[in-house]
């Protein structure tokens, strides 16, 4: 049964700090990234595609410094994608996609770089369970709460996901609420404080959220997968895997929307090859 997290009786907060990193990168084929017009059937599994339309990108994960505690956001390459792609992926998929990992960027070995233990984090926010965003989750299982979107668990068995990487590990499935930003109002404020945001953003998977977090220096927005690049949500293109076409296009058009205002600082893509290793607020 999904859960609401109980809202913080804190009072006094002030603002949030978020370090980017890079926990790898996937090869894919373009059109899984942006969607073409093309006669081939499925173009985003590279399948009879040329190599010269493949592309790596980061896989991208994030750390909010909140006043409460740690919030880590996705979770990319457990270190097995190292040693073991086939199995760690399973057929089909790692011959759609595969991963690379280098020494030092799994999502324990950069936490430990900074001096915090999986079990100091007092959330692990999913975006969406796919996985790229899901492998790293059993590097992170001693986290206080791992929560993903009720939506996107009820999903969780669909093609497209890998069940094994969160076998065994505690994920408590969040029920939205009513909040005051997304396409259609529906999120949780995590900690109840107006700091850091679930937002529902649903088109890429059907429970798919972005995350918004308030910093010194303004809104930062975590948009995942509604878009592989800012010029997704810029250009309007989609990806080449969405669960509903309409829903897609009302999250890029709210991320565009969010992005150009003035209190927001950056809008961030998971795999956007433009984006390196930062920190904002």
């Amino acid at each position: 049964m999904a859960t609401e997290r109980p809202v913080s009786t804190t009072q006094e907060t002030t603002q949030t700090t978020v370090h980017v990193f890079h926990t790898g990168a996937v090869n894919i084929d373009r059109a899984l990234a942006f969607r073409e017009q093309t006669r081939h059937p499925m173009p985003y599994t590279g399948w009879l595609r040329p190599k010269s339309k493949r592309m790596w990108v980061p896989v991208s994960a994030y750390l909010i410094d909140h006043p409460e505690g740690p919030v880590f956001v996705d979770t990319g390459w457990h270190s097995d994608i190292r040693t073991d792609q086939r199995g760690h992926l399973g057929f089909l998929s790692s011959t759609m996609y595969w991963g690379r990992l280098p020494a030092g960027q799994a999502v324990h070995e950069q936490l430990a770089s900074l001096g915090v233990r999986p079990e100091d984090l007092e959330y692990v926010v999913m975006s969406h369970l796919h996985s790229d965003h899901a492998s790293g989750l059993a590097h992170v299982r001693d986290a206080e709460h791992i929560v993903v979107s009720a939506s996107e668990w009820d999903a969780r068995n669909d093609f497209g996901y890998i069940p094994s990487m969160w076998d065994g590990i505690d994920v408590t499935p969040l029920d939205l609420t009513e909040i005051p930003f997304g396409p259609f109002k529906q999120g949780l404020d995590l900690f109840g404080d107006g700091l850091v945001y679930l937002v529902f953003t649903p088109g890429h998977s059907a429970g798919h959220v972005s995350v918004l977090t308030k910093t010194g220096a303004g809104w930062v927005l975590l948009a995942g997968d509604v878009g592989y690049a800012a010029k997704s949500w810029e250009g309007g293109i989609l990806p080449g895997v969405t669960t509903n076409d309409r829903d897609m296009h009302a999250s890029l058009t709210w991320v565009k929307d969010f992005a150009t205002r003035d209190d927001c600082v950056a809008a961030f893509a998971n795999h956007d090859p433009d984006v390196t290793p930062t920190t904002v607020g």
